[in-house]
């Protein structure tokens, strides 16, 4: 169940809505009758989306993994972007028609230097490129062409597997006897 403090500066997402949402992307894309046939996404916070929508599509999956986010606590700060090197992907071409996934459209920065990464290192192979989070923030300067819920007060979204990103439950993870 999602909660948004009185604040509305934070809104906190269970395993159970994730996953309705990923179903609820899916069905929206699906109702376009768009035929992609790659899915890109962008990790970490893409990642079970990309999956979970590979395996309702029964396409590829690739991986970039980025970083935008750093600073203590919750890794709370946005800054500048690190790519990795490339894509991890199990076909030997990326598909044409590609599918673009994360978690939230933030400030839109990590979708925009994704979208000029994908161009500068595969624009030969791919044809169109569509964009998919769950989540739009007002702040965003991209709008992702699918999308599931506008989030107008821009709260910071705090995911279920988030879990060992806050300094108490990682201190107690390292202090466990392995």
């Amino acid at each position: 169940m999602e909660k948004i403090l009185d604040d509305e500066l934070h809104m906190y997402v269970s395993w159970d809505t994730y996953h309705s949402k990923i179903e609820e992307l899916a069905q929206e894309i699906h109702d376009t009758g768009w035929n992609f046939n790659q899915i890109v996404c962008i990790a970490k916070g893409g990642l079970r989306i990309g999956d979970t929508m590979a395996r309702i599509f029964d396409v590829p999956l690739a991986i970039l993994s980025a970083e935008s986010y750093g600073g203590t606590g919750v890794k709370d700060e946005q800054g500048g972007i690190t790519f990795s090197r490339d894509l991890a992907k199990t076909t030997p071409n990326l598909g044409s028609r590609v599918l673009l996934v994360d978690d939230l459209a933030d400030s839109g920065v990590t979708l925009q230097k994704t979208m000029r990464w994908l161009e500068h290192y595969y624009g030969f192979y791919i044809e169109e490129v569509k964009t998919a989070c769950i989540w739009e923030k007002e702040n965003s300067e991209v709008s992702p062409d699918y999308i599931v819920d506008y989030l107008s007060t821009s709260p910071w979204v705090h995911m279920p597997f988030e879990k060992y990103e806050d300094d108490e439950n990682f201190n107690k993870f390292k202090e466990r006897d392995l």
